[in-house]
């Protein structure tokens, strides 16, 4: 074996060590049940379609004040859904950085 496939090699099985913890101590982690994944889906859902409904809202109170050829509606509806999928992409990100944080911290 040459020292560059052992260096790997060691990289790998400290990786897969630090995983096996994390799974270990998530186990024994008494604050972290299902609620708490079930809470987290339901923020999600909620981050997302809220911008979503007031994004097709304004579009339809454009189409009825301002009428064009271009439908108000579902440019509001894209528009809602491109902001809310970037709001809980952003949210879903920090969560995860800050469990990282945790988890190197102890």
């Amino acid at each position: 074996m040459q020292p560059a496939d052992n260096k790997k090699a060691k990289q790998f099985s400290k990786k897969v060590g630090e995983k096996a913890q994390r799974k270990l101590k998530a186990l024994h982690n008494d604050k972290r049940d299902v609620w708490f994944g079930l809470d987290m889906m339901g923020i999600v859902g909620w981050t997302i379609v809220v911008p979503t409904l007031l994004g097709a809202a304004l579009g339809v109170w454009l189409d009825k004040n301002y009428p064009q050829s271009n439908s108000w509606t579902l440019t509001g509806l894209v528009l809602g859904l491109f902001a809310g999928c970037l709001i809980a992409w952003r949210w879903v990100n920090k969560e995860h950085k800050e469990i990282n944080r945790n988890d190197d911290d102890e």
